[in-house]
């Protein structure tokens, strides 16, 4: 129905923002990790929206990022998993990282979200596993991790790789790499003790 919404912040919580334009006040649904991304009340903010039509109701669901709405509506078509689900999902990981989640299997770090158990985890990784793109998931992560530099990336794939062999899930070590600040410059052992740091 509307592919993107801008305006003016009239009001925000945790959940919720009412973006005003042309003199309209629109109520939309947000996850608490877009909320802490918006501006003040009273500034400018574009959200990309998703239209939920059910027999009672009728709601808007606002993103930041085309990128997170394109991974949202393909999480609502999960079995299982509605737009509240696709939000709680989106709540706790970015989504590269939900990407990263299910390429790699990782049903425990979905499993984390809000309302969504362990199997349902696994339904998101069963059914959306074809439609993820290896090849385009470590692509974003190198980006995001370290820009362009390959050698540098080697560093932080090895750490990953050996945060991996720890026990920890893929999708946790790759945040905890990606937290930390200058890994371009470091060594393997350098990136490993910050990223412990980071996960302890």
């Amino acid at each position: 129905m509307y592919a993107y919404i801008k305006g003016v912040i009239a009001d925000k919580d945790l959940d919720n923002v009412v973006l005003e334009t042309g003199g309209i006040g629109y109520n939309i649904k947000i996850s608490p990790g877009t909320s802490a991304l918006l501006p003040s009340t009273g500034e400018s903010i574009k959200l990309y929206t998703y239209t939920s039509v059910r027999e009672d109701a009728i709601h808007l669901y606002g993103f930041l990022t085309k990128d997170d709405l394109d991974i949202f509506k393909m999480l609502i078509n999960v079995n299982g998993i509605g737009p509240k689900g696709g939000q709680s999902i989106l709540s706790v990981m970015s989504a590269d990282e939900l990407r990263f989640a299910i390429v790699s299997g990782d049903a425990k770090m979905i499993a984390k979200a809000q309302g969504i158990g362990a199997k349902t985890a696994q339904r998101v990784i069963l059914d959306l596993k074809d439609k993820i793109s290896l090849e385009d998931t470590f692509h974003a992560v190198k980006e995001e991790i370290n820009g362009k530099e390959e050698a540098s990336f080697g560093a932080s794939k090895e750490a990953i790789e050996a945060l991996t062999a720890l026990g920890y899930g893929s999708t946790e070590a790759v945040r905890a790499v990606k937290s930390v600040e200058g890994a371009n410059e470091m060594s393997v052992e350098e990136i490993l003790k910050k990223a412990l740091k980071y996960l302890i």
